[in-house]
C-alpha cells in the first residue's frame, strides 16, 4: 500500500465508508480515475474547516443585514428624497431649508434669504458676528453683536430712507445728519467737544433750550446773521464776568416796550424837594437821567441834577 492509498483510506474512514468500496472504486474506474478521485479528495473542504466557514459566511450574511437595515433607517430618518434631504431641498440656483435649522460649525454663502412673504431670523447663544474681506482675505468691515454691545468697525457708516436720502452719515472726518428733526432726549443733553455747524437749534413746546458752556466760551456765528426767538417765553443770557454785544459795521438795536436795566449804580444820591412839595406829590416813583462815562460804562444821575461826576467817584471806573 503506498502513500496515497494510505491518504484515501484515511479518507473514507472519515466519510463513514469502508476502504474496499472506496478501493474497489478505484482500482474500477483504473489510475487515472484514482488520480481524479484523490485529487477530488484533496480540493474539498471538510471538518472543522467546513463549520468555520459556514460560521464565517453566516456572520457575514448578519453583518450584511444590519448595514442594510442601519442605511434604510438613515435614509428613513435624514428624509432622503430625489429632491434633497428632508427640509434641505435642492432647487434651481442653490439650495431651499424650510423650517429652523441650527448651524453647528461655518455657513459659507454668497446669499441667504427668506421665502416671499416669510421672516427671515438669525439666532445666536452667545454673539453674532458678521466679518467682510477683501481679496486679500483681510477684514475690512466687521459686524459685532453681544448680549451687552453692539460694535460695527468700517471706514463709513450710513443710514438712508427708502428713496435713497442720506439721514445719518459718519466717517473719520465728519459726522451728517439728513434728517429734518435731530432730537436729543436726554436728561442731560447733548455735549460737544468741538464746533457743530445747523441752520437751526431749537427746543419742542414742553422743554426750554438752553446753550451752555461749562467751562469754555460759547461763540454763535452766522455768515447771514444770528437770530434769537422765543415765540412763548423768555430769552435769558448769564455770564460769570462779561457779556458782550459786537457789532463791527452796523448797530445792536434793542427794540421792545420794556428796556430795564435795575442793577446801574447811581453817581449820588436824590435830591429831596421841600416837605410841602413832596407830601403835594404823594408818592412818586424815581426818575433817573442815564448818563455813560468816557470808557463805555453806564450810571445813573438824578433827573434834575448834571450827568458828572467827582474825580474821586468810583462809578466811571
Amino acid at each position: 500500500m503506498n502513500s496515497g492509498e494510505a491518504e484515501d483510506r484515511e479518507w473514507a474512514q472519515r466519510e463513514g465508508t469502508t476502504w474496499s468500496s472506496a478501493s474497489q472504486d478505484a482500482r474500477s474506474s483504473g489510475a487515472g480515475t484514482g488520480a481524479r478521485g484523490r485529487l477530488g479528495a484533496h480540493l474539498g473542504i471538510y471538518g472543522w474547516r467546513r463549520r468555520a466557514l459556514y460560521c464565517f459566511m453566516f456572520l457575514l450574511l448578519v453583518i450584511v443585514i444590519i448595514n442594510i437595515t442601519l442605511t434604510l433607517w438613515i435614509f428613513k430618518v435624514m428624509q432622503f428624497s430625489t429632491d434633497g434631504m428632508g427640509n434641505l431641498k435642492i432647487v434651481k440656483g442653490g439650495i431651499q431649508l424650510e423650517g429652523r435649522s441650527m448651524v453647528m460649525g461655518s455657513l459659507f454663502a454668497s446669499l441667504i434669504r427668506s421665502r416671499e412673504g416669510r421672516p427671515l431670523t438669525l439666532e445666536s447663544f452667545h454673539n453674532f458676528t458678521v466679518n467682510i474681506r477683501n481679496e486679500n482675505g483681510v477684514v475690512t468691515n466687521s459686524l459685532f453683536l453681544q448680549k451687552d454691545k453692539m460694535e460695527c468697525k468700517a471706514p463709513s457708516f450710513t443710514v438712508s430712507n427708502p428713496r435713497g436720502e442720506t439721514l445719518f452719515s459718519v466717517n473719520k472726518d465728519e459726522l451728517t445728519v439728513g434728517a429734518e428733526v435731530l432730537k436729543v432726549t436726554g436728561t442731560g443733553g447733548a455735549v460737544f467737544d468741538g464746533s457743530i455747524q445747523t441752520p437751526l437749534v431749537r427746543a419742542d413746546s414742553r422743554n426750554e433750550l438752553r446753550l451752555e458752556s461749562p467751562t469754555r466760551y460759547l461763540e454763535v456765528l452766522g455768515p447771514l446773521g444770528v437770530a434769537i426767538e422765543s415765540r412763548a417765553g423768555d430769552i435769558s443770557a448769564s455770564s460769570l464776568s462779561d457779556l458782550k454785544l459786537q457789532s463791527v459795521t452796523g448797530a445792536i438795536r434793542l427794540d421792545a416796550s420794556k428796556i430795564l436795566m435795575p442793577e446801574l449804580p447811581t453817581a449820588s444820591p436824590e435830591p429831596f424837594g421841600t416837605p410841602r412839595r413832596r407830601e403835594n406829590l404823594g408818592k412818586v416813583s424815581e426818575v433817573y437821567q442815564l448818563c455813560i462815562c468816557g470808557n463805555g460804562k453806564l450810571f445813573l444821575a438824578p433827573s434834575d441834577g448834571q450827568c458828572s461826576v467827582e474825580l474821586d467817584n468810583l462809578v466811571c471806573l
